[in-house]
This record gives C-alpha cells, structure tokens and sequence, in this order.
C-alpha cells in the first residue's frame, strides 16, 4: 500500500524548509530539565548570571559550614580551656596546701602549737626571699651560707640554754644573794628585767651617741625595752619545746641581720651589676665591624 507524502510530513510535525524545528516546537531546559519553548530560551547574558549565582549560593553553603564546623570546634576550645584552668587551679592549690600545711604541721608537733608553725614559716619564707634578693645582685653565695650556719649555731646554742631552762636557774641564783627578800617565785624575773634593762639602756645609749644624728633619748629607749624583754624571755621556765621554737625564732631572726650586716660590710658591686645586663660584647663587636667596614667602603668620591 503506497504511503502519501505529504500525510507523512503532517504527521511529522511543521518543519522549515532546513529541517529544524518551526517556532513554537518544544525542547528540553537544560536548567531545569522541564520542556520549554524554543523562544523563551535564556540568552547568554542570563545563563551567566544563573552561573555566577549558582556558584554564590555554593560558596555561601561551604561557607556556612565552615562557620558551623569552625563554631563546634570553638565551643569545644572553651571547654577544654574551662577545664584545663579547673585542673590548672587546683594544682596551683595544692602548691600552696602542701608546704603551708606542712609548715604547720610541724609546728604542731615539733614544738606543740600551731601558732609556731605560722611564726617560724613565715619568717623562713621572708628569710629565703632575702636570700633570693642578696643573690640577685651578686652577693656570694658562700657568705650567705656562712651567714646560715652562724646563724643557726646561735639558734642551737639558744635553743639548748633555753629548754634547759639554764638561764632561769641562773638568775634564780643571783636573785636569792641580791633580792632575798623578793617572792620567790618573781625574783628570777625581777633580777633578770633589771640587770638586763639597765645593760640595754646602756648599751642603746653609747651606740645613738657613737651613731651619726642617733637620738641618744631613743637609744636609751630601745635598750632599755630589749633588755627587758631579753630579761623576761630568759627568767621564765620553757622547757624543751617552746625552748627549741624561741631557739629556731632566734635563728630564723639572726640569719637575715647577718646576711645584711655582711652586705653592707662588703658592698654591692654595682660595676659587675651593670656588666651582667650590658652586652658590652656585642657593642664592641659591631664598633669594630662598622670601623672595619668604613676603612674600606670610601665615603667619598676617590680624589
């Protein structure tokens, strides 16, 4: 059966005499895949702008989750940051119980009172920051060692004098031949405050006298108030603990007066101060290279 050509060209749709596809035909959107218009297709101008826009909204999503990741991982910094300052804290405490603790600690049990625990650590932490300033600015470390053992020979010999109570039978003895009549029980006192403050007043007298602009009224003061407390601390009965704590007190005092005796005896080398914080070195070092460098660099056009 013959086919009529022209009925097969109906069929076929309207075309142009060049074979494509007459206006009003359908395609496919290469954008959105949804058939469209022939006409209404995007110029170039557009399609780069679906383009450049796309590409916009991708870098906003990346950015977006980076912000996100960068956030969780901030809020995770705080946290171990919070807990490590925690732990950071609880050490630096720990520091700070132990040797405080220990401090008194021993005073409680060596010589029966935490109060000496307090007092003795104390004037052992001022006694080691001086020694860490004496050091500082150059004093010898084998002075300051030698300061420490003298030191702590006359807090021994205190400390045994003490416990011993050998000084309260000392002026127990001199009271019963100078104050019979005295009580008992107070002469070891009374003997000791009186001999010991007219020594200090004595004593306090000459040294304002010999001292440049010394008040000889205060000097006569403060030695009369030393020996009396030096009076009262010897006639009393301590026995062997608060001897010993009154005997490591002297130390603890005598250590530190020692140590700046010998540093105003011997002086600070102020010139070796300078020397440890000069680069003199370095200074001399680039004198003689720039010298070296301008003999042979001409400053001038050569004549």
């Amino acid at each position: 059966m013959a086919t009529d050509p022209e009925s097969t060209a109906s069929a076929a749709g309207p075309s142009d005499p060049a074979g494509e596809p007459a206006p009003g035909s359908e395609a496919i959107d290469a954008a959105t895949g949804d058939a469209r218009d022939d006409a209404d297709a995007p110029g170039l101008r557009e399609q780069i702008g679906a383009v450049i826009a796309a590409a916009r909204r991708l870098v906003g999503a990346h950015i977006a989750l980076a912000k996100a990741e960068f956030g969780a991982i901030m809020g995770e910094v705080g946290r171990v940051a919070a807990l490590g300052g925690v732990a950071f804290a609880m050490a630096f405490l720990i520091a700070l119980l132990l040797p405080i603790g220990l401090l008194l600690f021993l005073g409680e049990w060596i010589f029966g009172s935490i109060g000496w625990g307090v007092l003795l650590g104390s004037l052992l932490l001022i006694d080691i920051a001086v020694v860490a300033g004496l050091l500082a600015v150059g004093l010898s470390g084998r002075r300051l060692g030698l300061a420490f053992l003298v030191a702590l020979a006359i807090g021994v010999v205190a400390g045994i004098v003490l416990g011993l109570e050998l000084t309260n039978r000392a002026w127990t003895a001199a009271g019963d031949s100078v104050l019979p009549g005295v009580d008992v029980g107070f002469r070891p006192l009374a003997i000791a405050v009186l001999s010991l403050a007219a020594i200090g007043a004595v004593v306090g007298l000459v040294g304002a006298v010999r001292a440049p602009g010394g008040s000889a009224a205060g000097g006569l003061f403060v030695g009369a108030f030393a020996g009396i407390v030096l009076g009262a601390l010897t006639a009393v009965t301590l026995g062997p603990q608060v001897g010993a704590a009154f005997g490591t007190l002297i130390a603890l005092i005598a250590w530190p007066v020692l140590m700046g005796l010998d540093a105003s005896r011997t002086g600070i080398d102020g010139e070796a101060l300078k020397a440890r914080f000069y680069p003199d070195q370095t200074i001399e070092t680039t004198k003689e290279t720039i010298e070296w460098v301008r003999q042979r660099t001409p400053l001038g056009p050569r004549s």
